[in-house]
């Protein structure tokens, strides 16, 4: 299927529009995009039917191109003479006939002359004399610069002094494969045969196999004059199928052009493997930069383990105490020592990653967002451990043998009380019918010690085997911060996927618009022994 060239180039700036918004391509890159041309001949009028063919005088100052047209029209309508290198008017002689709706934009009307004939034989061509390229007037090169993309044939004006013109010569190699193009030798009343084949070897060097000269002079009598020719050639050219090639041939070249562009850009994209080395480069990194960090939060974590320690009631009563968020908000782990390695590490990444031929704008732009989460990570990830911690102090078995101990704290000496009553109560029994003396000191001693022996017992265990907060406090502070890097880690490696998947977009869509340049129109053949052959270069 083929694609309309301003559709393409519709596309193509959109594209680039949220590409440049999103940091893929830089400003410059994006504004060559949305420059492409989308200007042809026949955006010129309003219908979508047949047109002229658009014609172009086009050379250096001097060279006689006004002339050509005034003697063209057998009248002076465009300047000449000595008043020429100081003109800024485009002159356009078509049938009258014809309607141009749509002139230049950039190009004020003022400097845009037109002139009408009523010669049927000449109704479907337009001819376009414009300003000299090389003149001092940087609006004369504007001028020609905006009407370039309308023009379907340039005929190349040179005279035998001026035929090596450098400006103009610049020109023809870069609209080259745009235009068909017929070269015009004038004033050839002062030429010599040399400067003819010194200027048709240029033309071969251009890419012209076989370029089509002629030899034109305004004067009289010439004997070698070949004005008619050149107006006969341009008449054979008008032809609706004639047109319809000249279209097709510039819509393709211009379709090469912008796929040439396109490619150049996906290269500034990265490549694909350049972006699945990014998760093994931040790993490595991160690797270094979280082991610097543990070291460096050694003394902060041992700090703040005693203060939570201290303030346990506050922090698992009333986290908002004023007592608790007065002290507790100077010992936050995330410092700015901490943050300066933690930039350090996603800096250094990013300039690996850009080594790599990443662009890095859409990686620094997520990246930003991570910064400013990481001091609440690292906050929140700590201070939830922390209470854990010390809400379950120490491990499971030493919870468990505490738990035991507790209940043998209960256990043991109301057990020791009722043996010592169950003894009272047959010794009280026993005594009455054996007259066998009642309980003695000796027995009230021994139970008070057995009491006392089954219940200090377990106490003093519980007092001694007791968690420390403190300790409690760092064990759970140092997972809170082995949980936040992790969750950092993870949040980095995150922001890759999502622009490596990204970057998959972004090239896919490129990848659209290269094929769509690429899909071919319907070909119109060019018959190789036609005028328009010899016109086109590739």
């Amino acid at each position: 299927m083929a694609y309309d060239y301003s559709s393409l180039v519709q596309t193509t700036k959109r594209w680039a529009e949220q590409a440049s918004a999103a940091g893929w391509i830089n400003a410059d890159t994006a504004r060559q995009l949305s420059d492409a041309d989308a200007r042809t001949p026949d955006t010129l009028f309003d219908h979508d039917g047949s047109r002229p063919l658009i014609v172009a005088f086009m050379g250096g100052t001097g060279v006689g191109k006004s002339s050509l047209l005034n003697r063209l029209a057998g009248k002076a309508i465009a300047r000449a003479g000595v008043e020429r290198p100081t003109s800024r008017e485009v002159t356009l002689y078509h049938h009258h006939s014809v309607a141009i709706k749509h002139l230049p934009e950039q190009l004020p009307l003022a400097q845009i002359k037109t002139a009408e004939h009523d010669n049927e034989a000449r109704k479907h061509v337009i001819w376009i004399d414009m300003p000299d390229f090389d003149s001092t007037e940087q609006s004369n090169k504007h001028q020609v610069l905006e009407w370039l993309p309308h023009i379907d044939v340039l005929i190349y004006v040179v005279s035998p002094e001026r035929y090596r013109d450098e400006k103009a010569w610049r020109l023809l190699l870069a609209e080259g494969g745009r235009h068909a193009w017929l070269f015009v030798l004038n004033q050839w009343d002062r030429g010599l045969t040399e400067q003819y084949e010194d200027f048709k070897r240029q033309l071969h060097k251009a890419g012209f196999a076989e370029p089509i000269i002629f030899k034109t002079a305004c004067a009289e009598g010439l004997q070698v004059d070949e004005f008619g020719a050149l107006e006969s050639t341009i008449s054979s050219l008008a032809t609706e199928h004639v047109v319809a090639q000249l279209e097709q041939r510039s819509s393709q070249a211009r379709k090469d052009e912008l796929k040439k562009n396109l490619e150049n850009t996906g290269r500034l994209l990265g490549s694909t493997s350049a972006f699945q080395q990014l998760p093994t480069l931040w790993q490595d990194q991160w690797r270094r930069s979280a082991q610097v960090l543990q070291q460096g939060f050694a003394w902060p974590i041992q700090q703040l383990a005693r203060h939570y320690a201290d303030h346990a009631a506050d922090l698992l009563g009333n986290p908002s105490a004023a007592k608790y968020v007065a002290t507790g908000a100077k010992l936050n782990l995330w410092d700015e020592w901490a943050e300066a390695r933690f930039d350090d590490a996603l800096d250094e990444f990013v300039i690996n990653a850009d080594q790599l031929g990443v662009p890095v704008s859409p990686l620094k732009k997520q990246l930003s967002a991570l910064r400013e989460k990481v001091p609440k990570i690292v906050q929140a990830q700590s201070e939830l451990a922390a209470r854990q911690a010390l809400a379950n102090p120490g491990n499971a078995l030493h919870r468990g043998f505490l738990k035991f101990m507790r209940l043998c704290e209960i256990v043991l000496p109301l057990a020791a009380i009722c043996w010592v009553g169950y003894q009272v109560f047959i010794g009280y029994y026993t005594s009455n019918m054996t007259d066998v003396a009642y309980l003695g000191v000796d027995f009230a001693i021994h139970s008070g010690l057995l009491i006392a022996i089954t219940w200090l017992t377990p106490f003093f265990i519980l007092k001694k085997l007791k968690p420390s907060l403190e300790k409690s406090a760092l064990r759970g502070l140092n997972k809170g911060l082995n949980n936040a890097l992790t969750m950092i880690d993870g949040g980095v490696l995150l922001v890759i996927e999502n622009i490596c998947a990204q970057h998959v977009e972004q090239i896919s869509r490129l990848d659209g618009i290269i094929e769509q340049c690429g899909a071919a129109d319907r070909q119109l053949p060019i018959d190789s022994n036609s005028p328009l052959a010899r016109m086109l270069i590739d």
